[in-house]
């Protein structure tokens, strides 16, 4: 479970570009330290986490979304909500309000707009509005983090889009793995992803943007694409590196699946967001120092429990939550719901390298609903991620 503190929220003249957005929207931003991620969204959005973060009853959903701090707003910038009630609003100075107002000014709510009663698609990808999402940001606390957003879901569009959108995403779904997966590689940064020097940006990083996803990748080539992401000697993850961080992807996206099938909610065009170490050096330190504080917790709780065990237990099992494999093959201990690299120490003295995180992301189009079961849309992409994970995790 996570346990992360709801830090102090910026004043808005604090705020920096974020320079690792792989799909979506612009004008999201960060803190200096780059601890938080901070969102230009529609009061849909907001609602849902709220919701989420207020309500016991979504309590295992809210763990597989990004930790939520509260949110800012561009228009009064005394009036700030959050998590905990009470918390001040920052004080931001009429220049600062006006360079985030100019970051996220474009066309209407979401991304489309009216133009003589026509749908008009939103190519600048901005949303006007005068809010913004202050979440914690998957990408902090790694040292050259990768990236991969997988969007969700066969059919796109919620129940109140226009017709003409409507039309256009049925025809992406139709054109991309969105028809027969129920997802699609909507964006992809990768450390040191090619050993061409001319394919790496400024930062060493190998960017697959949203066209990517829709024009070259299709079901006879998707999962060397997720190959990719993980499976990088360039970077120094060798074979059984990558097998580890597969093995702990796959522990995580068997959670969301159970997540969202006791959950009746529907969500449009959301998103998983993988984010690992790229830098395999760095990833096999985490690991170590990850494990080591996992398996310190598990030689406690076998203390306790040391009297019930039986004896005979394989050598492949999971044990209070963590996934233990044979000990010839690199491993991450995970525990239930998430890692230790998602702050899930008590002990605020000791921060530990992040190994790896899954996110559920992107809820402009989501909402609960009671009495409609389970959203099989967004599950069919799930189950279909999961299949592909298992199918690396096999590989030799």
């Amino acid at each position: 479970m996570s346990k992360t503190k709801i830090p102090n929220l910026p004043d808005l003249s604090d705020l920096l570009d974020y320079d690792h957005t792989v799909a979506g929207h612009a004008g999201t931003m960060t803190t200096a330290d780059g601890s938080m991620f901070i969102k230009p969204c529609t009061q849909a959005e907001i609602d849902f986490y709220q919701s989420a973060y207020s309500d016991p009853a979504h309590a295992d959903f809210k763990e597989i979304m990004p930790d939520f701090w509260g949110t800012l707003s561009l228009v009064d910038p005394l009036e700030l909500s959050s998590v905990e009630d009470g918390v001040p609003g920052p004080v931001a100075s009429p220049e600062a309000k006006k360079e985030l107002e100019a970051s996220v000014t474009g066309q209407p709510p979401a991304d489309s707009h009216q133009e003589n009663g026509k749908w008009v698609q939103n190519k600048s990808k901005k949303i006007k509005t005068d809010q913004s999402v202050v979440l914690n940001n998957s990408g902090s606390g790694f040292a050259s983090p990768n990236f991969l957003d997988v969007k969700l879901g066969v059919r796109l569009w919620a129940d109140d889009a226009p017709a003409e959108k409507k039309r256009r995403f049925d025809d992406i779904t139709s054109k991309t793995t969105h028809g027969p997966l129920g997802f699609r590689i909507a964006g992809m940064k990768v450390w040191r992803g090619s050993t061409m020097k001319s394919e790496l940006d400024q930062n060493d990083y190998k960017v697959y943007d949203k066209d990517y996803g829709r024009t070259y990748v299709n079901t006879d080539n998707v999962l060397e694409n997720f190959r990719k992401f993980i499976f990088n000697k360039a970077a120094g993850i060798d074979d059984d590196l990558a097998r580890a961080v597969v093995t702990a992807f796959l522990h995580d996206l068997r959670n969301v699946e159970r997540v969202l099938s006791s959950e009746e909610s529907r969500m449009y065009s959301a998103s998983l967001l993988f984010v690992f170490e790229g830098d395999g050096d760095k990833l096999r330190e985490a690991i170590a120092q990850n494990n080591a504080a996992v398996d310190s917790i598990v030689a406690a709780e076998a203390k306790v429990e040391a009297e019930g065990e039986k004896p005979g237990r394989t050598t492949s099992r999971v044990d209070s939550g963590i996934e233990l494999i044979e000990e010839d093959r690199m491993t991450i201990h995970v525990p239930d719901h998430g890692s230790l690299s998602d702050d899930d120490d008590d002990d605020d003295d000791v921060e530990l390298p992040r190994v790896f995180t899954l996110k559920l992301i992107d809820f402009a189009h989501a909402q609960w609903t009671p009495g409609q079961g389970p959203d099989e849309n967004a599950l069919k992409g799930v189950r279909s991620l999961i299949k592909i994970f298992e199918e690396m995790e096999k590989e030799e």
